[in-house]
């Protein structure tokens, strides 16, 4: 297909006029920038600088009086997000809450959810998780007493396979039965691309008498989810990828219905979680808030949540199922520029549809490292992860077919060079 061709196709989009929301960097070439990091880093929206500086302004002119005064009080500032965020995961907005950092939420809620005995202790786990998930539950399992080495359970691949068949996975769930007690796996795979079927997950950890817990990192604001109607147990995410909140954005939570009321779930308890009429008696027995806002521990930082807002103004807009639509035609049309241009050169380590997101993880036969810093050198916006993978993601919000036909020339070009 041509440039023609690619720009045809934009102008058939609906979704088209979201991109003049967003703020694109610069580029050292001069070139307009192809910006496809967005599984890192979203762009800016450009009405985060004005809800930022509104809230500094309100700052300014209220002192400490801010929250209760101005437009949008900073007390209760958060819940303008909730509605928001239970249309993203596909939740009760009891369920799901602004707060905290992703790790920090992981930890907080397996507090809750990984409640290890003698026999049933074990945590399953893919083996190539982010980094960060597989110290989490290492230290879960050690901070309860157990080796990591026994507890955590690592499922990989078949040999020479590079995503997980989704009837090892729920059979590795099966074999491990009475001593499985959490199921906590990434949404999408961060170096494959993979995503999994949460609904039968969850069903299969259940029924075996498990927890299903998942990191959304990449999949809230990427896949279309039901985390209600699956009955997933807990789940977190960042908001800086494709959320668009900003570098450290402040993560989400969400919690079953189910479990909201329970008296015999643990939690870690701080005083923004205590019932909103009597928090500021300051007396010293917790009341909960029936809702997953009990898990909250501290005050939100007010500017993270107002870039947030930004970018969950234009996610109600848009809705999941118009974003999820546009991001599998996107990114069918770059698996198919790449089969078509760089045949021979790359392979798609990332799964066909309905086992992906937006993102693709690309093994490239020479010099992967290299050609991510040429890339870039023409404004490409692109990251390399070890051993040989270049990952791409045309975010549906702000990307474009013509931007991916650019990109794949521009690979085409680095690879003539070299």
């Amino acid at each position: 297909m041509s440039l023609a061709d690619a720009r045809a196709l934009d102008q058939k989009d609906p979704l088209r006029s979201f991109r003049d929301e967003f703020v694109f960097p610069e580029t050292k070439s001069g070139q307009a920038p192809m910006y496809f990091a967005g599984h890192s880093l979203g762009l800016m929206p450009k009405k985060a600088e004005t809800y930022i500086n509104q809230e500094l302004k309100a700052w300014g002119k209220y002192g400490v009086e801010g929250h209760f005064e101005g437009e949008h009080p900073w007390l209760p500032y958060h819940e303008n997000i909730t509605g928001s965020f239970a249309r993203l995961v596909g939740a009760k907005e009891e369920e799901v809450v602004a707060m905290n950092t992703l790790t920090v939420n992981l930890h907080l809620l397996m507090v809750s959810f990984y409640r290890p005995t003698k026999s049933r202790f074990k945590i399953l786990i893919e083996a190539n998780t982010f980094p960060s998930d597989k110290y989490a539950v290492d230290s879960q399992a050690r901070f309860h007493g157990f080796d990591p080495r026994e507890a955590v359970v690592e499922i990989k691949p078949r040999a020479g396979e590079d995503h997980l068949r989704e009837e090892d996975l729920l059979q590795k769930i099966q074999d491990l039965g009475e001593s499985l007690c959490l199921v906590m796996l990434g949404n999408c795979n961060y170096l494959s691309g993979q995503c999994f079927p949460f609904q039968k997950i969850t069903e299969k950890a259940h029924s075996v008498g498990a927890v299903a817990g998942f990191n959304l990192a990449h999949g809230a604001g990427n896949l279309f989810l039901q985390l209600h109607d699956w009955k997933v147990d807990f789940a977190v995410w960042c908001s800086y990828k494709y959320l668009n909140a900003g570098p450290g954005g402040i993560a989400g939570a969400f919690v079953h219905q189910t479990h909201l009321n329970s008296k015999s779930l643990p939690r870690f308890e701080g005083w923004w979680g205590q019932n909103k009429s009597i928090r500021f008696k300051m007396g010293p027995d917790f009341d909960a808030i029936p809702t997953v806002e009990a898990w909250q521990l501290s005050n939100p930082p007010i500017f993270q949540l107002a870039s947030l807002r930004a970018s969950m103004e234009l996610f109600d807009k848009a809705t999941m199922k118009g974003l999820r639509e546009k991001g599998e035609k996107l990114t069918s049309y770059f698996e198919n520029q790449i089969r078509t241009e760089l045949e021979g050169h790359v392979s798609i380590v990332t799964p066909p549809l309905p086992q992906r997101g937006s993102m693709l993880c690309l093994r490239f036969k020479k010099s992967p490292r290299a050609w991510a810093g040429k890339l870039r050198e023409r404004g490409a916006f692109v990251d390399f992860r070890e051993p040989d993978i270049i990952r791409a993601t045309p975010a549906p919000l702000y990307n474009s077919h013509e931007d991916i036909y650019r990109l794949v020339q521009t690979f085409k070009e680095v690879m003539h060079e070299s």
